[in-house]
């Protein structure tokens, strides 16, 4: 890839996220202590080889924040054919997540308990992704913590980088006005071409999630944005 299109290390003054202190179930416990060293990549300062992780050669798929693993589980069970890697910081949905992979017996999905800035920058080769999911990201919604939101314009670049072309970044929120800041961030991302005309329709690939079932219940209506690399 060209140097043109490089960054430096993106520069992360504030978290997305506070790491609360959630109960682990024994059954989380137990996966957190068995099956994490059988599914869970280390946080390293190193490219990641998904050939050697996974032995195969396929498509990859990031996803941030993948919650109690639902979601992320579903869809790497309908998508054998696709490698999965996900990151989440919590320990409770690490551990479900975990019994997840182990009962469906998921050989394509791994996952990275830290922070996504920090695996992004260092350990995602530019390049080297199919697609980007980020499905329902905290919206700290009061105007004073906006400043924490992920989906920055510095952290979209990278995660433009990472995708090989054509490659997608697929984003979902049921709140309003971060739906409208991440449309103008992607849209003034110039290595990112928007498939639709404003927001997406949900894929019928993508299942329903906790948190959006939730936001529809409380009257809430959900924004997909897809784009693509160029």
């Amino acid at each position: 890839m060209s140097g043109e299109g490089t960054t430096g290390p993106i520069l992360r003054p504030v978290r997305s996220y506070v790491l609360r202190q959630g109960r682990l179930s024994p059954a989380q416990a137990r996966a957190l202590e068995t099956l994490a060293p059988r599914y869970c990549l280390p946080f390293e300062s190193a490219p990641l080889d998904f050939t050697s992780i996974f032995g195969r050669r396929a498509k990859v798929v990031l996803e941030i924040g993948c919650g109690m693993g639902e979601t992320t589980a579903a869809i790497a069970a309908a998508h054998p054919e696709t490698d999965f890697v996900g990151i989440e910081v919590h320990g409770p949905g690490i551990g479900a997540l975990l019994n997840r992979i182990e009962a469906a017996a998921l050989a394509n999905l791994r996952m990275i308990q830290h922070d996504a800035v920090e695996v992004v920058d260092r350990m995602i080769p530019e390049g080297s992704l199919a697609g980007i999911h980020v499905f329902f990201p905290d919206p700290w919604p009061k105007k004073r913590h906006h400043k924490r939101r992920l989906l920055k314009a510095p952290f979209v670049r990278a995660l433009a980088l990472r995708l090989a072309d054509g490659g997608y970044l697929h984003a979902a929120t049921d709140w309003q006005d971060y739906a409208d800041e991440m449309l103008a961030t992607f849209s003034a991302e110039p290595l990112l071409s928007n498939t639709a005309e404003g927001f997406a329709s949900r894929p019928e690939w993508r299942p329903l999630t906790r948190f959006e079932a939730r936001g529809l219940k409380l009257g809430h209506p959900v924004f997909d944005l897809v784009f693509r690399r160029l």
